[in-house]
């Protein structure tokens, strides 16, 4: 679908890998202007090279910054401020899994400081360009390892006992929970908020883990898709004009299905809103 994203500004974060970059690679190619987020500078260089050399579009652009920190975060809505005065795509994709735990800069559990608080904080720091757009989209990339989880509000940082797949699981409960809340806040705006799950994606995911996870994740490659595959309901998402004006829906495979209940908790969706502004203020 070449030219299908001429004159769109998108912004990509976790876009140096797997299916961030995909999906970068492909709105580019249909014509999008593009901005790259990643912690390594040096990736984020050679990668906005590559895209520009593999699809013909010069506008590339990207923005150096850990998103654990709310630090980084807060760079990357200045950094895109300072260029841009409209947003018309937000994929939040950067997220990890942390099968030990560790805290962030600011003192917070890694994985609910990555995988959601980055997604939440960024998404409000944008806001005001999201709006300024017209129909402008949110898209969180979630994972069907929300299922059977529930947050614990009496420890949202897992300081009680910690295990890295309950503690990925909840974080992607939190992805989905809020964007069925901001669907809602945004209700009589032209900003949509939509989650997906991309399926098991042979990609860097999961390597920071130590020689073990690398070797389990090796032996997992031949199951899992390719990141190309994994990437096709973030663009779908990013790019269909059959999705325009759906909001507060859970995408598989680019189609709607229901999510756990847990996710549909009205009463958890607001009490993690305000949870989480507390963290960011």
């Amino acid at each position: 679908m070449p030219n299908s994203m001429q004159g769109k500004t998108v912004l990509v974060t976790g876009a140096t890998n797997g299916i961030g970059l995909a999906a970068a690679r492909e709105l580019a190619a249909r014509g999008a202007r593009m901005v790259l987020v990643s912690r390594n500078q040096q990736k984020c260089v050679t990668v906005a090279e590559q895209i520009k050399t593999q699809t013909g579009n010069s506008q590339v652009e990207y923005i150096t910054a850990d998103l654990s920190t709310q630090a980084g975060v807060q760079q990357t809505a200045h950094e895109f401020k300072k260029h841009h005065t409209h947003l018309d795509i937000l994929l939040n994709n950067a997220g990890a899994i942390f099968m030990t735990r560790q805290v962030s800069r600011d003192g917070i559990e890694m994985t609910f400081a990555l995988n959601h608080l980055n997604y939440f904080h960024l998404t409000i720091l944008l806001m005001d360009v999201l709006k300024a757009s017209g129909a402008a989209r949110v898209i969180n990339v979630a994972s069907d390892a929300h299922r059977g989880q529930k947050l614990n509000f009496d420890d949202l940082q897992c300081e009680k006992g910690y295990n890295g797949m309950t503690a990925y699981g909840r974080s992607k409960l939190a992805n989905v929970l809020f964007t069925y809340e901001l669907a809602r806040k945004l209700e009589g705006t032209h900003v949509t908020a939509n989650a997906l799950h991309p399926g098991f994606v042979a990609s860097g995911f999961g390597r920071n883990n130590g020689a073990l996870a690398r070797v389990v994740l090796r032996l997992l490659n031949p199951v899992a898709l390719d990141p190309e595959e994994g990437a096709e309901t973030g663009i779908y998402l990013a790019s269909s004009p059959a999705v325009e004006g759906v909001s507060g829906k859970y995408f598989v495979d680019s189609k709607t299905v229901d999510s756990d209940p847990a996710s549909v908790d009205r009463v958890a969706a607001e009490k993690l809103w305000q949870a989480s502004l507390e963290m960011i203020v």
